[in-house]
């Protein structure tokens, strides 16, 4: 598969996006992902996470209004919560603990999402939602929270891998350069979403603990800690959607994405295996 040809200038634009946001010119698309996306930032920024799910969506979606452009939104498969089915269909309304300290992201995304509808259904603006799933590749921050760097971190430093509860919930992983496809796939297309963009293979933290092991060349086994309020137990998602409308399907197998991640981690260490 071969991604969108894209032509055109892209400006990178820095701005607190729960303040005015305005960009002078002309503006065709704008991809909106702000947010925490790390369980250790949305728990630590409980209010911000709230707040860029919300008024930053609104006043994205105010930008998006004024320029008459194209509004990608970056949501999550966390809209599904813990989830009562498997795999998750984009039609599945989710089982969210809105309460919970999982609940602010949750929330926010799910809040995201009916708002660009609503500007979709009431001021016609073009919108795509996207649903990610669990992404890893190159470039993860070394304390980033969630299973990847934390395990390519302990393994490089020969460590046993932190894994939470038993081991056996699941998730499914998408190389980020397959994510990216999907998701620019996405942007160019007429479906408005949301559409499930990730990997249909589904490992147990287990499993996935011993592949982040032959990746590094060491099996030092892992250490169990209490697993986090509100984790869910299963998390796959149906990409009937993404192949059907946008001819995409995820390429790289976990093989082969964890391969090409440990070698970024090893070239990034110390700094990004380090504990601290």
């Amino acid at each position: 598969m071969r991604a969108p040809v894209w032509t055109g200038t892209v400006r990178l634009v820095e701005y607190d996006v729960t303040d005015y946001l305005w960009v002078p010119g002309q503006v065709d698309h704008i991809l909106h992902f702000a947010s925490p996306a790390s369980p250790v930032d949305y728990v630590r920024w409980p209010i911000q996470t709230l707040k860029v799910g919300s008024l930053g969506t609104h006043k994205a979606l105010g930008l998006a209004r004024a320029k008459g452009a194209r509004l990608l939104l970056a949501s999550t498969s966390e809209v599904y919560g813990d989830p009562a089915v498997n795999p998750q269909l984009e039609s599945y309304w989710g089982n969210v603990n809105p309460i919970g300290p999982r609940g602010v992201y949750d929330e926010a995304k799910r809040f995201s999402e009916a708002m660009t509808l609503a500007y979709h259904r009431q001021h016609g603006i073009e919108v795509r939602i996207a649903r990610i799933f669990n992404t890893y590749g190159p470039r993860m921050r070394r304390n980033d929270g969630r299973a990847i760097p934390a395990f390519f971190g302990a393994a490089l430093r020969n460590e046993p891998l932190p894994l939470h509860g038993d081991g056996m919930q699941t998730r499914s992983l998408c190389y980020v350069d397959d994510e990216v496809e999907g998701l620019l796939r996405l942007l160019a297309a007429d479906e408005v979403g949301p559409v499930n963009i990730g990997n249909p293979e589904e490992v147990t933290m287990l499993e996935l603990a011993e592949a982040v092991q032959q990746a590094v060349g060491n099996h030092l086994g892992v250490v169990f800690h209490p697993r986090p309020v509100d984790d869910p137990n299963v998390r796959r998602p149906d990409t009937t959607l993404a192949e059907s409308l946008l001819g995409w399907k995820a390429q790289v197998s976990l093989t082969d994405g964890l391969a090409r991640t440990a070698a970024w981690f090893r070239q990034a260490a110390p700094a990004s295996v380090s504990a601290t």
